[in-house]
């Protein structure tokens, strides 16, 4: 299976989200993927990633995640908890100090919703932390060094030891992304799952 993860404040809407459902779709239309609206708080979010998971992992699918931002964060989590591979886009390395910047009210322009952060979720979120890559065989970072939101040198830190493309310029959203389909297609190795 395939799951993909979307950012803090996205949404499978986003372009990354839409792109990555019609590669899946015209490529491997019998791969079990899943795109969830992931829930705003993050325990809430984990809990139903890990559902998802543990689901597959009892039907005997291969994991494979695919994670953007904070969903980057989130499928780091996962691929260390239960194995499989992970490709993460601009990761979120440490949101539970980034998300400072965003307490108070917020607004989801794909949902149509607004939603409080509040302290609370950076306690979530450092609960989730993974402070060293166990498995950096099974991580593949796609990070470019003009993401305007994230600091790209704490991603090239933390995943280090991992398959990485650095592309100059560039920004949160990672221009481009499209063209790394089938790189990415590759490295889950999606023909197997």
């Amino acid at each position: 299976m395939l799951l993909y993860i979307h950012g803090f404040n996205s949404s499978p809407q986003s372009d990354k989200g839409r792109e990555t459902a019609q590669f899946i779709a015209k490529h491997y239309p019998d791969l079990p993927f899943y795109q969830p609206q992931l829930p705003f708080c993050p325990k809430a979010a984990m809990e139903l990633l890990k559902g998802i998971v543990e689901n597959a992992l009892q039907d005997g699918q291969a994991l494979r995640f695919l994670g953007s931002s904070l969903g980057g964060y989130f499928a780091t989590y996962l691929v260390e908890q239960y194995g499989g591979k992970a490709v993460l886009i601009n990761p979120s390395v440490k949101p539970y100090d980034s998300m400072k910047a965003w307490l108070g009210q917020q607004y989801n322009p794909y949902t149509e919703e607004y939603f409080d952060v509040i302290p609370e979720h950076q306690h979530q979120l450092l609960k989730l932390d993974t402070p060293a890559i166990i498995h950096p065989e099974q991580i593949y970072v796609l990070q470019q060094a003009g993401d305007e939101v994230l600091d790209y040198r704490q991603a090239i830190n933390k995943y280090h030891s991992c398959k990485m493309t650095l592309e100059a310029g560039g920004n949160h959203s990672f221009v481009g992304y499209k063209n790394h389909l089938p790189a990415i297609a590759e490295f889950l190795q999606l023909t197997n799952c």
